[in-house]
């Protein structure tokens, strides 16, 4: 997906912190990276992040990367096997085209808020948090340099 901002302001703390509340109701997982270089395949990017950021390594397979490329004006949203067998394409393409929408008016902190959101909502039906779930992976929002 492509977006038409040359810059990123991002408030970094509220979208971590719609991370932390996304996964209060679920024992999926869910990152947001930022590549500073430009890539001409943002989705085989993010899957090489996911890969990186030891995404697969999660109990139920439930995790979901936002990749972001500002170099390159795009963005991925992909799954792990767990939840895209449980959504299908329809859904991803559905939130790409949500946050697209803010990404193209600029405004990339309420897009990637509104994507964790989705996600996170996607991620509760299909994967409920249990009592002894743990919160796999870092919140923070990686560099994928």
């Amino acid at each position: 997906m492509n977006f038409f901002a040359p810059q990123l302001p991002l408030d970094q703390p509220r979208v971590v912190a719609a991370i932390g509340t996304a996964e209060l109701r679920t024992a999926g997982e869910i990152r947001v990276v930022v590549s500073r270089r430009k890539t001409d395949d943002p989705v085989a990017a993010a899957r090489e992040q996911f890969e990186r950021l030891g995404m697969t390594q999660t109990k139920l397979r439930c995790g979901v990367l936002i990749f972001l490329a500002p170099a390159s004006r795009a963005f991925a949203v992909i799954g792990d096997t767990g939840i895209h067998e449980k959504c299908g394409a329809a859904f991803w393409s559905e939130l790409a085209e949500a946050m697209n929408g803010h990404f193209k008016r600029g405004d990339f902190t309420a897009g990637l808020i509104h994507g964790i959101e989705r996600a996170g909502e996607l991620l509760a039906v299909h994967f409920p948090r249990s009592p002894d779930d743990r919160n796999e992976l870092p919140n923070e929002i990686a560099d994928a340099g």
